[in-house]
């Protein structure tokens, strides 16, 4: 088990209403013009710095205009809408600022598609608390 779970544990807190909340009515869409398709997201437990951060894939139907104010306004309304987010937050010393990787058209549905859960009721995993999805579709984006 990962020494950053350890030392925090309910890392990856917030529950999923959450993030769609963040996601669907915030200002990050609107003003920066981006529609999103899919997304999953993920925590990296610690970085060669011993940092540790949310990290987003998402496949945008829409891209935003500019990719860096679209986390900040993801990352400040995550952090309006759940405390412990935001204590994590504070300062970056638990919790570095989100990153996020674009995914390249229809990845999420070539990621489905390799588990042999392609339509029907399957869905893509929202938050995780381990890597292993996010990896493979990582490995699939290049």
């Amino acid at each position: 088990m990962s020494s950053a779970r350890n030392q925090y544990p309910g890392y990856w807190k917030y529950p999923q209403k959450n993030t769609t909340r963040a996601l669907l009515q915030n200002d990050a869409c609107e003003k920066t013009g981006a529609q999103i398709a899919e997304y999953t997201a993920a925590p990296v437990y610690m970085d060669s710095n011993a940092k540790c951060r949310h990290q987003w894939l998402i496949e945008f139907s829409e891209e935003p205009k500019d990719l860096n104010e679209f986390a900040s306004l993801l990352d400040t309304k995550l952090q309006e809408i759940n405390s412990d987010y935001e204590a994590k937050r504070f300062h970056d010393v638990t919790l570095q600022h989100l990153e996020i990787v674009k995914a390249k058209p229809g990845l999420f549905n070539e990621w489905l598609k390799s588990k042999g859960k392609l339509g029907g009721q399957h869905k893509i995993p929202r938050l995780s608390n381990s890597r292993k999805n996010i990896d493979e579709m990582l490995m699939m984006n290049k």
